[in-house]
Parts: C-alpha cells; structure tokens; sequence
C-alpha cells in the first residue's frame, strides 16, 4: 500500500503495485475466461475429478485470498 502525502491537508493511497504483484503470480494455465462468476455448475461436485496437487492448490487459494483483499479495498 502506497501512501502519498505530497498534497497538503491530503493524503493519496494507492494498491497499484500490489494488484500488479498479484497479476504476475498467476500462472498462464490458470488463464481463462466465463461469461458469469456465477455458473450454475459452480456448487456440484464430480467425485470423479483428480484433486490439484497441494502446491496449486495452495497457490490458487493464496491469490483467491488476495482478490478477496482487493474486492474490500477497491
């Protein structure tokens, strides 16, 4: 978080450099796109599916946190 004090009586915050941080974690196999967050599909489980292995598993919970963080503050 950036805090800019070069006004006076004001004070400027910015994320900027975080949301770019952010944007470069993510790797390019986890780019895509939907028409809605809000799929039908999002709440069933196929039991048939493989788990992501732990590490990407983490990473993608990491950057879901992260994103929540900037839904707050933006």
């Amino acid at each position: 978080m950036m805090l800019d004090y070069m006004t006076k009586d004001k004070v400027k915050i910015s994320i900027y450099e975080y949301n770019e941080k952010m944007l470069t974690e993510i790797p390019l196999d986890m780019n895509g796109s939907v028409k809605t967050p809000a799929a039908s599909h999002s709440f069933n489980v196929n039991k048939e599916r493989t788990k992501l292995p732990k590490t990407t598993a983490q990473l993608l919970h990491h950057l879901l946190a992260k994103l929540l963080y900037l839904s707050r503050r933006n």
